[in-house]
This record gives C-alpha cells, sequence and structure tokens, in this order.
C-alpha cells in the first residue's frame, strides 16, 4: 500500500477500514505491506522509488495507491516515479476505468439517469506520448522546439485491444467502440487495422468507432451509446476525466492498472489535493470503489460485490446530497459504508 501525498493517506485510510471489515465479513485474509513513498519521502530521503522495493511490490497480488502529487517538487517528476514506474516497469498494460451513475442527482447532465451511463472505458497503459521523455530544443531561445513521441506497437495495440473484446463479450450489451484521431494522427491507423483485425474473432460483439473529438461530445450529449470503449493512454485519460463528471465527479471514480493474471495497481482517479489535506474533507468513496475492484480481482467476488453495493446504496440514499469535498467529513463517510455492508444480511 502506498498512501502518498495530500489527501492520499486520509482516503487509503478508510478504505482500508471497509477492507478489514469484509474480510471479517467474508472470511479471507490478507498481509498489508506499507511503503512511504511520496514526495515527503522524497523530500527527505532522496529516493522517489529504489529498484529493490518496486521489485518487492511486484511480488504482491496488488498495491493500492492512494493519490501522489505535490507542488514541492518538479512536475510530473514524483508521478512519473511511482505511478508511471509502477504502470510501465511492472507492464500493466490495462486500465480499466468504470463509469457508473448511480443517481441521476449527481449528473451534471439534464435528464440523465443511472440507466444511462453505465460504461467501462479500457486505456492502453504502457505506450503513447506519457511513456517518452519530452526533447526540448534551444530551450528559452527563439527557435525553441518542443516534442514527446506517440509511439504505438502491433504488440501493444492487439493486446490491450483483445483485453477490451474480451470485456465487451462479457457484458449485457455486447458493444466496443474504439476512440481514436486516425484522421490526423496517423500512427493511429494501426489501432483502426488492429481493431478490424482482432474484431473478426469475436462476431458477437457490436463494434463502433469514434474520433476523441466526436467521443467527449457524445458522452456529454447520449452517454448511454456507450457500453465498453478501448482506446489509447492519452486520449484515454482525457475521456475518463470527463466520464468521472458524468458521473458525479472524481470523488466517485476509482481505477484499476492490471496485467492479467499478475498484479494489480487499484487507486482513485482523483489527485492528491494538497490543499485539502489533513482536513477531514476529501472523498473516500472512489478508494473504496478501488477496493472493491482489488477484491474482485483477487478473487474475492462476493465480498467486492459488498463493498460496491454499499457504495451504490449509499449513494441512491437520502444521506448524501452533495459529493463536493466537504459535504460530509471523511470519515463519517467511510462510516456511511460500514454501515451499509454491515445491514445487508450474510447468506
Amino acid at each position: 500500500m502506498v498512501a502518498g501525498d495530500g489527501i492520499g493517506p486520509e482516503v487509503v485510510h478508510e478504505g482500508l477500514r471497509v477492507l478489514q471489515a469484509a474480510s471479517e465479513r467474508f472470511g479471507f485474509g490478507y498481509e498489508l505491506t506499507e511503503y512511504p513513498h511520496g514526495t515527503e519521502h522524497w523530500l527527505e530521503t532522496g529516493d522517489i522509488l529504489p529498484d529493490a522495493e518496486l521489485d518487492e511490490m511486484a511480488g504482491h497480488d496488488a498495491v493500492l495507491l492512494g493519490a501522489i502529487g505535490d507542488p514541492r517538487a518538479p512536475v510530473g517528476e514524483i508521478e512519473r516515479g511511482i505511478i508511471g514506474r509502477l504502470r510501465w516497469d511492472l507492464d500493466l498494460y490495462v486500465n480499466l476505468r468504470p463509469i457508473k451513475l448511480h443517481d441521476a442527482r449527481f449528473c451534471p447532465l439534464k435528464d440523465t439517469s443511472p440507466e444511462d451511463v453505465d460504461m467501462v472505458v479500457v486505456r492502453e497503459n504502457t505506450e503513447d506520448a506519457y511513456v517518452h521523455p519530452a526533447v526540448f530544443k534551444d530551450q528559452g531561445g527563439p527557435d525553441e522546439s518542443a516534442e514527446q513521441p506517440m509511439r504505438y506497437t502491433r504488440a501493444g495495440s492487439e493486446r490491450i485491444v483483445r483485453y477490451a473484446f474480451e470485456l465487451a463479450s462479457a457484458r449485457p450489451r455486447r458493444k466496443l467502440t474504439l476512440v481514436d484521431k486516425a484522421n490526423a494522427v496517423r500512427a493511429q491507423d494501426l489501432y483502426t487495422r488492429v481493431f478490424a483485425e482482432v474484431g473478426g474473432e469475436y462476431p458477437g460483439v457490436e463494434t463502433d468507432h469514434a474520433y476523441i473529438d466526436a467521443a467527449c461530445m457524445w458522452m456529454v450529449k447520449t452517454p448511454a451509446c456507450f457500453d465498453v470503449v478501448v482506446t489509447t493512454n492519452l486520449f484515454g485519460d482525457i475521456l475518463t476525466d470527463l466520464g468521472a463528471m458524468v458521473q458525479g465527479g472524481m470523488g466517485v471514480a476509482a481505477s484499476a492498472n492490471l496485467h492479467p493474471g499478475k498484479l494489480g495497481l487499484f487507486e482513485p482517479i482523483h489527485g492528491s489535493f494538497p490543499k485539502a489535506a489533513g482536513k477531514n474533507t476529501a472523498n473516500p468513496l472512489a478508494t473504496v470503489s478501488a477496493i472493491a475492484m482489488m477484491l474482485d480481482y483477487i478473487g474475492e467476488k462476493e465480498a467486492a460485490e459488498a463493498v460496491e453495493g454499499a457504495v451504490a446504496s449509499l449513494l441512491q440514499s437520502d444521506r448524501i446530497t452533495s459529493l463536493s469535498a466537504g459535504a460530509l467529513p471523511t470519515d463519517t463517510l467511510g462510516s456511511l459504508v460500514l454501515e451499509r455492508m454491515a445491514a445487508v444480511p450474510a447468506e
């Protein structure tokens, strides 16, 4: 577990309370290893994430991450050194982001119901511009230029597209949409061709395509048109932040970083929000939902359903009137989830 920076320790604390309750309720055990990594640790030691500890993490079944980022560190340095290394060095090529609305009150879109917002975005996690360092020439000079390549491989695109087809084939709607910008970023024609090739192996899955600008438009106008979406790293990051707002905000949006059959990294998609650190105002529900995703991934299906069901029930109740930071204290929200879990009769 890496609690990280800002509000990370507070939301992780609530997530661990829920994990412990699920363990007691459903009779499974777990071993927890806490790692101190984050900006404070870097300032004290100069270490971001040493190789030895990365290797040690790789031997676990799952990693829970709170949040990374602090204005005291150079922009992106701690994020790339922890989140980036976990994703790239451990080859966690699937970034899985469910986008589900539990109550229409929390959706900013007019006349949108929970039935309209129930999708999963499958974001490629190990390629694209994020992975490659930026190159600056004549920095600060009149002829300055900057570049950062958007590189894709057949192996990388094929495995993420295949994962998305498998996921879509297991969902009731059995629909998969490819989102790219291959009309302008011609390198993404690789995705177009791979999508068509792999799609031939899944005749039971309905396929669709949208350019990223159109996909953003349709997510706002008609989110019900999406079931499973597969896209590139950069576009997936943008699209899922938009999706988070459609489902109610960053405070309820969780994600998983996976290499199927190996380690999984689970986290809320929100940032570290340093100004709110220590104030007991952060919404921990995204972290709790990340716990549910983690439990599902490691095979504790019943516990996962109970945790996610408790979150859904709470969001549909009159106990929650706003998802804004500070609407309810962090620890109160954690306790409300625990109450909902305890209220469900044991089978």
